[in-house]
C-alpha cells in the first residue's frame, strides 16, 4: 500500500480506485525547544527572572545537579514571592513549583496539547526515556505544528477559570 506525506497529511491507497486520509503525526521532538537554560534551587529569584529576560521565556527548569526538582515561573516570581514581600535574594527552591510536570520526545503533539489543556499548563519540561531533560515544550511550539489545530483547543481549556497557579481558587470568584 503506497504511503505519501503531503503537507501534514499522510495519503494511504489500499486499494487503485480509494483513498483514505490520516492526519501524520508530531512528535514533541519535531517542535520542541531544545536550548534550555537552567535553574538552581541556590539561586536567586533575581538570577532567574535575568536568565528570563535573557532568552524571553516565562519558566526556567530548576535542576539540583542532574536532577530535575522542578519549575520556576514568572508568575511564581510575581505571587510566591513578590506579592508576599520577598525580595530579589530570595532563593528559587523557596518559591518554585516543585510539582514537576512533563512529556517525553517521542509522544504525539495532539495527545500532549490535550493534556496541557486539561492541567492547564502553557509550558513542559521535555525528557527523553532515560528521564534527562532534553527540551521544552510551549504551547507556542505546538501552535507551529501542521494538520488540526491542537494549540487552539490547548488554549480554550488552559484559558478555563482555576487552574495551579490561580489567583481565583478555581470557581471564578477573585480572592482579595
Amino acid at each position: 500500500m503506497p504511503r505519501h506525506l503531503l503537507g501534514g497529511w499522510t495519503t494511504a491507497s489500499p486499494d487503485p480506485g480509494s483513498t483514505i486520509q490520516m492526519e501524520a503525526k508530531v512528535r514533541v521532538s519535531e517542535v520542541m525547544t531544545r536550548d534550555v537554560r537552567l535553574a538552581s534551587p541556590d539561586d536567586t529569584i533575581q538570577d532567574a527572572a535575568r536568565i528570563m529576560a535573557e532568552i524571553d521565556a516565562g519558566c526556567l527548569p530548576v535542576s539540583d545537579g542532574d536532577r530535575l526538582v522542578g519549575m520556576i515561573t514568572d508568575r511564581d516570581i510575581a505571587v510566591r514571592a513578590v506579592a508576599e514581600g520577598h525580595g530579589p535574594d530570595c532563593r528559587v527552591g523557596d518559591v518554585m513549583t516543585r510539582e514537576i510536570r512533563y512529556c517525553f520526545e517521542d509522544e504525539d503533539t495532539d495527545e500532549i496539547a490535550q493534556n496541557m489543556a486539561d492541567q492547564q499548563i502553557r509550558r513542559l519540561p521535555v525528557l527523553n526515556r532515560e528521564k534527562r531533560l532534553v527540551g521544552i515544550l510551549s504551547l507556542g511550539d505546538i501552535a507551529f505544528t501542521d494538520g488540526k489545530d491542537p494549540a487552539g483547543e490547548a488554549l480554550t481549556g488552559i484559558s478555563r477559570p482555576g487552574g495551579l497557579h490561580s489567583q481565583t481558587g478555581g470557581d471564578g470568584a477573585a480572592r482579595f
